[in-house]
Order: C-alpha cells, then structure tokens, then sequence
C-alpha cells in the first residue's frame, strides 16, 4: 500500500496506549458513537497527529466535502478525515489514541491494516471500537450497550460476550478481523439507540459507551457534560413524543418491554444477545429496503 497514505504529523512516545475507534455511518446510530469519541478525544486534551488521506478510500459523492469561509472572505474546502489523536487519560498512566472519521468506501482492507500497522507501530495494547444501532429502544430509559470480543481469553478475562453475529458488517468488523490475523487484542461496544429519534445526535447512548468504555479499561471518565446533553436530550425527545398518542403507545409499550427485560437480567443490563438479536434484526431490515423485498410485516 502507499505509504502516504498514512499521514503522520509527528509520533509520539505512548504509554500504556489504548486505541479508541468511531466511524461515521453505518456503525453509527444517533451518531452516539462519534459523539462518544469526540468527547473523550475533547475531554482528554487529545492533540491530532495523523490522518489517512481520503483520496484513496472516501467516494467523494457519498462523503462529499463541505465548503466554508474563512474569515468570511475566503472559500476553504473541508474533505471528509480519519484522523488519529493522542492524549494522556487524566488521573493513570495510560495515553489514548482516538480515530475519529468516516467510514470509508473503497478497500476496507489496506485501511484497516493501515490502522493495525499505526496500532502496532505505537504499541498500543487494545483497540475499542465504538458502534450505535438503531433498536427497539425507548429514550426513557437508560441505552444498552454490549461488549463482544473474538478472542476467548480477552472475553473471560474482561467480562464480555463471545461475537456471535453472523450477516453483513461494517468496516468495525472489518477491523476487528485485521486485528485478530495481527494477534492484536480488540473489543467491540456497541449502544441502542431509538429508531424513532435517528437523526438526531443521542447523548445518552453517547454516555453509555463512556461509561462501560470506563470499566473495560479501568479509566476514570467524568460525564457531567453528557449528563446534562442526556437530560435535555430526553425532555425534547418526551415532548414530542407526547405530541403524537400512537408514538406515545408505542413508547409506553417499549418502555414496558425494557422493564421486563431489566426484570431477568443481572444488574438491570441487557444481555449481549439481546443486542445481538436486535442488530441482526436492524441489518437485516436494511438489506430487504436495498434489495427492495417486502419486509416480514409485508409477507402474507
């Protein structure tokens, strides 16, 4: 692959370094994933220090480029970005390294032995990836979020699920792979978010892949900025819910669905295959709307 295609600033001398992953897209339900990595990667005082050049993996109708003005005078063209941030994680001596970007179009697999290479060259110990999908979740209650690794050891010894997904995937899975043939160790977190509220930014299921990232790693991490996102993230969402009586029902129904499942489960989480069931029922329904094909509630 061309080695420019990987744009390093300036490699930095690491600690004990932790690899945190989002994607824009496909993996990103509400957005809760990037927002997620955003916030750390704002929160932590992370500073940028590589990006992996787009020309060769963005399709650029897709993704396409923003045009802004600098100092209202001059035109400035923003091109879709991976970008690599480092910073220290305050209160250990651990540094992080955050990938914050889009998912890409073209060849999944040279970016992520990109991201594996970049991984490995800095001696990072575990990749996270962070992941959103859409589910039959209601916004009242708090989002559910599943840890899934592909290594046994790492899934005993972190308290995770083993991945039992089978289907089409993402270029999270695609890295996780490239992570497994390098023996770099990798952990996939993914939130629920409200099919219902999709298009707008969820701090919520932001807050709960910050706070489960946070006992994966044993890392402090202060959530008061999304504590306050969450409440008024919840108050906005619950009005205009309320503004519609068969949304309303609906909601009231998977919030009663949500306490049941609560009800069985230790701690009040929700089971890795619980998730995994919903995600498989989410990608599958978007493999029916490409395809065109009537969906189960179309079949006679």
């Amino acid at each position: 692959m061309p080695l420019d295609d990987l744009r390093i600033d300036d490699r930095p001398t690491l600690r004990n370094p932790v690899m945190i992953t989002a994607f824009r897209g496909w993996n990103d339900g509400g957005q809760a994933a990037t927002v997620a990595a955003g916030y750390l990667a704002r929160h932590w005082e992370t500073t940028r220090f590589a990006d992996i050049d787009p020309e060769a993996f963005v399709d650029f109708q897709a993704v396409r480029p923003t045009v802004s003005l600098d100092a209202g005078m001059t035109r400035h063209i923003e091109w879709p970005e991976n970008a690599f941030f480092h910073g220290a994680i305050p209160g250990t001596a651990r540094d992080a390294v955050i990938l914050l970007g889009v998912e890409p179009n073209y060849r999944w697999r040279a970016f992520s032995e990109l991201v594996v290479g970049l991984a490995r060259d800095l001696g990072v110990e575990l990749v996270v990836t962070l992941g959103a999908l859409l589910a039959d979740v209601p916004h009242t209650r708090p989002s559910p979020v599943t840890g899934a690794a592909t290594d046994p050891r790492l899934v005993e010894e972190l308290g995770l699920q083993l991945s039992r997904y089978e289907g089409p995937t993402g270029i999270v899975g695609v890295l996780h792979d490239a992570c497994r043939t390098a023996e770099l160790r990798s952990v996939s977190l993914w939130s629920a978010v409200p099919h219902y509220v999709s298009l707008a930014p969820s701090p919520k299921a932001a807050k709960a892949l910050c706070v489960r990232l946070a006992d994966l790693v044993g890392v402090p991490i202060e959530t008061a900025e999304l504590d306050e996102a969450e409440d008024e993230y919840e108050a906005q969402v619950t009005e205009a819910v309320a503004s519609d009586p068969d949304t309303q029902a609906y909601v009231e129904e998977l919030e009663r669905r949500a306490d049941t499942i609560e009800s069985f489960t230790e701690g009040g989480e929700v089971t890795g295959d619980t998730i995994a069931a919903e995600l498989t029922r989410f990608l599958r329904q978007k493999d029916r709307e490409r395809r065109s094909e009537p969906s189960e509630d179309d079949t006679p």
